[in-house]
């Protein structure tokens, strides 16, 4: 196995255009474990740890660019207040040693179903920055994922940043797993709640192929949240958005959960985070007025 290790980003981009085969490696919390149970064994790995470029994150016009290396322990730090939801699922990642190396870049690398961040992206419409040398380009959350843990890159490019909004309102994450930490999930699900657009984004990860965005749910709230005269929500509401996110779900039985629990778990966790993030909003709306 050849170990290729560029010092910039152009010597990445062109490494991997000369070695499509060869395997990015970022924090590794991913394709080291593949290795080590010899569930891959690529001709080449790409080492991007020098790469500095993919560990900065910046904030122009109301959007993060967030750097491919930055470490989900900086993400949490550094970025809390602005994506809060992406923060909440970094802090339901591994142990610390894990937040230390692994990245959201790395976690759409991997492009599992049960990756924590996912459902975050998908919810708060982030965009997947990708390059090659043959240019960059930007491709929507919604059209990265095309299968399990498939994405959509051509095989010379490498993602070198997710560009999200900045919170302008509540947002929420939780997952289901067998233990409280150092788990993979059971079932995962993102609200975003977005007030200027009348919107809210949700949805799900690890109860599909793909991490997937529970659109019926997200159309459900369009219309029934009281944007412009905030009040507790009736919990109908609730518990048919609970149900709408549980239909968008297609799981399968395995040693984690039954699809008929992940379902269950979903409609759940849906309620629970809608009214979480509706109760910090109307609280938000009390203090402006």
């Amino acid at each position: 196995m050849d170990f290729l290790r560029p010092a910039n980003l152009a010597e990445a981009l062109a490494a991997k255009a000369e070695r499509p085969d060869s395997v990015p490696l970022a924090g590794g919390t991913d394709v080291m474990v593949e290795l080590n149970f010899d569930h891959r064994r690529p001709d080449a790995l790409l080492d991007l740890t020098r790469v500095a470029e993919l560990a900065e994150w910046t904030v122009e016009d109301g959007v993060v660019r967030l750097g491919a290396g930055v470490s989900y322990t900086r993400l949490i730090t550094d970025l809390g207040e602005k994506l809060p939801a992406l923060a909440m699922a970094s802090r339901t990642v591994g142990s610390p040693q894990i937040r230390n190396r692994g990245t959201v870049g790395g976690n759409l690398g991997a492009a599992s179903p049960a990756g924590d961040t996912h459902p975050v992206l998908l919810a708060t419409g982030a965009r997947v920055e990708v390059a090659s040398v043959r240019g960059t380009r930007m491709i929507d959350a919604d059209d990265f994922y095309v299968g399990v843990k498939k994405h959509s890159l051509a095989p010379d490019e490498l993602i070198v940043a997710v560009h999200l909004p900045v919170a302008t309102a509540p947002q929420q994450f939780a997952k289901v797993g067998t233990r409280n930490a150092m788990v993979i999930a059971v079932c995962s699900f993102a609200v975003a709640l977005d007030p200027e657009h009348r919107r809210a984004g949700a949805a799900i990860g690890s109860a599909a192929p793909t991490p997937r965005r529970a659109a019926a749910a997200e159309e459900f709230l369009a219309a029934e949240l009281p944007w412009d005269a905030p009040a507790p929500l009736r919990d109908s509401v609730k518990r048919r958005f609970g149900e709408l996110v549980a239909s968008a779900a297609a799981p399968i039985d395995d040693v984690r959960g039954t699809a008929e629990y992940r379902k269950h778990a979903l409609a759940v966790l849906a309620r629970r985070t809608l009214g979480w993030a509706w109760q910090d909003y109307l609280g938000s709306e009390r203090t402006c007025a």
